[in-house]
């Protein structure tokens, strides 16, 4: 295989750059039957908007075919071909009545095939914010990219990447209300800054209940932050002090005093949620290992 470039932030256009690229690299280009191809099963989109926007895509290649050719793979035991990127064209093309539409062969990876069809979606805002951080998650856990990996190949910034990667730690529940649209990103980002999962999902009932907004929200867990508890009950200056920092660091924030001394202890759930704050303090780990291997 030729070298792939590793700026995949840059574009589609640098992944099938010209038709030179299609006289020197051993692909293969023709048209394909529809009923020949299957989705990706590295799709990071769960589902195809059937909005205006899709209708627009039928009636143009209704009129005019399908102009960019589907990248596709076969998979070694002759089935189907899978598409790699360009799965919207197709069931567009399908919509449309097309029997055929052109496809290019190039063998790729199992994380080529997650990269390229991350990176398309990402550049025609195709993805809903969990369905970003599922597909970050999976470059992270299955293909060892670490955050800033992952944040060069989509040209995003690290920070961005390692707040899309917490979403995945909230209870299934709630990521599946964003992924049907009941809850923004704005709401999800509020919850993550709760303790545990049996508060997360509170608060999430009383969301949806009573429809709050994501500004109602965060002032619903800010409440949730300072309720007393069973244990000692902090000075209510700190209780306050709490929220406002548990609000800046989206995480628990716990404040002690002793005399004219104490301590601020700052919740984190993992290395990534360690770097995020890190960065959000200004401070850049110099050199330390880390669990992601040296991100």
């Amino acid at each position: 295989m030729h070298d792939k470039k590793k700026g995949l932030g840059r574009g589609l256009d640098d992944l099938l750059p010209s038709t030179d690229w299609l006289q020197n690299e051993a692909v293969e280009v023709f048209y394909c039957a529809v009923d020949r191809l299957e989705p990706n099963p590295f799709q990071p989109r769960h589902t195809i908007a059937r909005d205006d926007h899709f209708q627009e895509l039928v009636a143009s290649i209704r009129q005019s075919g399908v102009l960019q050719p589907i990248l596709v793979t076969r998979p070694a035991d002759g089935g189907p071909y899978q598409i790699v990127a360009g799965e919207r064209r197709w069931q567009a093309a399908k919509a449309a009545g097309l029997s055929e539409v052109p496809v290019i062969v190039r063998e790729t990876t199992q994380r080529d095939a997650l990269e390229l069809a991350l990176v398309e979606n990402i550049q025609r805002r195709d993805l809903n914010c969990i369905e970003e951080a599922q597909a970050y998650h999976r470059l992270k856990t299955q293909f060892g990219l670490t955050q800033e990996e992952i944040a060069q190949r989509v040209g995003k910034k690290r920070a961005t990447v390692a707040n899309l990667l917490r979403l995945v730690h909230l209870p299934r529940a709630i990521q599946e209300d964003v992924l049907n649209e009941r809850l923004t990103m704005g709401h999800a980002r509020a919850l993550l800054a709760l303790p545990s999962e049996e508060a997360q999902l509170r608060a999430r009932d009383q969301v949806l209940q009573r429809n709050l907004s994501v500004r109602q929200t965060e002032a619903l867990v800010q409440r949730m932050l300072a309720a007393p508890t069973r244990s000692r009950r902090p000075a209510r200056p700190f209780r306050s002090l709490e929220s406002a920092l548990s609000r800046r660091f989206q995480t628990k924030v716990s404040v002690k005093r002793r005399g004219d001394k104490g301590t601020i202890a700052i919740t984190f759930t993992g290395q990534e949620d360690l770097q995020r704050l890190l960065a959000l303090l200004g401070i850049e780990p110099d050199g330390e290992p880390s669990e992601e291997g040296g991100s």
